[in-house]
């Protein structure tokens, strides 16, 4: 049976071009075991590990004449050490210098003619660490027939390795189609369902929008929330331009204890019980983006605000045995970067969360089945393909934020130290912002366009800045 992309997979190969490569991924930081790191066991497991997920030895072929949605097909020229690659960095190498080198492959678009992914191991690393990047794009990770490396690579066993993977099927590629099998195949799929002609003939960007008109449908109680935010287009703002291909990438590590004593401050009011995580890690973002407008120059009145699309975890990330998460809520919500105040931005961001959840407007986990599934990691990859299937009129910025388990993980005994997502530009949006909460800390993933946005660095200086201003500020309060 033909293994056909659906059309949002298909959408993203259609709209991807050089300035904005349609891949997600991450950075993982670890710390090798006191006995030493072998790098190329590291290369074997991670062989062994997408064994179990076949889509990770598949290749996308396009239909001749595009007469139906491309199909994937084994590879049967796969190999494994062209996409799990080794570099390095001069020793001993910073944080700044890896952010240099996930910028520089983040930005290359992926060779569309193998697997869809790459996994970069990068030693040199000071302090004896060495990182993990992975890159892979929309059209593979719908969280149904494959998941992120990242998700695959670690676990909760200190002692995992190559020979704890699970036994793989040996792999028999099939062999490839050839044009006429193709179109023959195409044809009785037709067929069988004529009416999927009519989205695969209008192709390249206006099949992405019959690919949002049809998740409308699927996501059921989206399509109102959407109709009625179409009525108020996203405010301008110097983050929506044209993007180059060039990039820059920051990140940046924070305590979860530091929001939990935020939280913790707000012993008082009408909404603070109502209160979580993600709505100080928001207010935290508006006060960055505010105080990184300033330092530009650009104009920031009292009513100004920067939209952001947020899909929200229903587990709240306080949660310290939040190991699974259950499901996203997809949330409108205007930043107010144009508040002073510290503790007035916290609350407007929390009321503009309590009313969208109050509403019923959020896109619940079993509307959202109908796009893919839900097993982080691989969320950050999922919120973002919702971001890019969305009209870029309706927000001005793409927010993930994941709850990660608060326990260790490793990767055959080399603990994992800190997981910075990767979030891709769309046309039009120079930056994106990823989160993931892991082992107390909270940490940023910034990818920006490097020709719009190179004081990326000075963002993420101005996001430890403003939480510090949160915590004084519920001091403050307290006081």
């Amino acid at each position: 049976m033909t293994d056909r992309l659906s059309a949002l997979d298909a959408s993203f190969l259609y709209v991807e071009d050089r300035d904005t490569p349609m891949h997600a991924g991450s950075v993982m930081i670890f710390d090798p075991p006191k006995r030493g790191f072998d790098l190329d066991r590291l290369a074997s497991y991670v062989a062994a590990r997408i064994e179990s997920v076949p889509r990770y030895r598949q290749k996308v072929v396009t239909v001749p004449g595009r007469i139906a949605k491309p199909v994937w097909v084994d590879d049967t020229a796969f190999d494994v050490s062209y996409h799990v690659r080794r570099s390095g960095l001069p020793r001993p190498g910073t944080d700044e210098q890896l952010e240099e080198f996930v910028a520089r492959i983040e930005s290359r678009p992926l060779d569309l003619k193998r697997p869809l992914w790459e996994l970069y191991i990068v030693e040199g690393l000071e302090h004896g660490r060495f990182a993990v990047i992975t890159k892979t794009h929309y059209a593979l990770v719908d969280g149904l027939n494959a998941v992120s490396l990242d998700q695959l690579l670690v676990s909760r066993s200190r002692r995992a390795g190559p020979d704890d993977a699970p036994d793989p099927t040996p792999w028999r590629p099939r062999s490839e189609p050839s044009a006429i099998g193709l179109v023959t195949d195409a044809v009785l799929d037709v067929v069988r369902s004529p009416s999927d002609v009519v989205d695969t003939l209008r192709g390249g960007a206006a099949d992405l929008r019959a690919t949002y008109g049809r998740m409308l449908g699927a996501l059921g109680a989206a399509a109102a929330t959407l109709a009625k935010v179409s009525t108020r287009p996203a405010p301008s703002s110097p983050l929506n331009v044209r993007v180059s291909g060039a990039r820059r990438f920051v990140m940046v590590g924070t305590d979860l204890e530091d929001y939990r004593t935020v939280r913790a401050g707000l012993m008082e009011g009408r909404f603070a019980e109502e209160v979580t995580i993600n709505d100080v890690i928001l207010a935290t973002i508006a006060g960055a983006l505010r105080s990184w407008l300033l330092t530009r120059g650009e104009a920031v009145l009292p009513t100004t605000t920067i939209r952001a699309m947020v899909p929200v975890s229903v587990m709240d990330a306080d949660d310290p045995a939040a190991e699974v998460v259950g499901g996203l809520k997809a949330c409108y919500v205007d930043l107010p970067v144009g508040e002073a105040g510290a503790g007035i931005r916290l609350q407007q961001v929390a009321f503009a969360m309590l009313q969208e959840m109050e509403n019923g407007s959020p896109v619940g986990a079993d509307a959202l089945a109908g796009i893919g599934g839900f097993a982080p990691p691989t969320l950050h990859a999922l919120g973002a393909r919702l971001g890019s299937a969305v009209s870029r009129r309706l927000y001005n910025l793409v927010v993930t934020n994941v709850p990660g388990p608060q326990h260790p993980l490793y990767a055959m005994g080399a603990r994992l130290l800190a997981s910075y997502p990767v979030l891709p530009l769309s046309h039009g949006q120079a930056l994106s912002i990823g989160l993931t909460s892991y082992d107390g800390g909270v940490y940023y993933g910034l990818l920006a366009d490097r020709v719009t946005i190179p004081d990326a660095d000075v963002l993420g200086q101005c996001i430890v800045d403003a939480l510090a201003e949160l915590i004084a500020s519920q001091q403050g309060t307290r006081a």
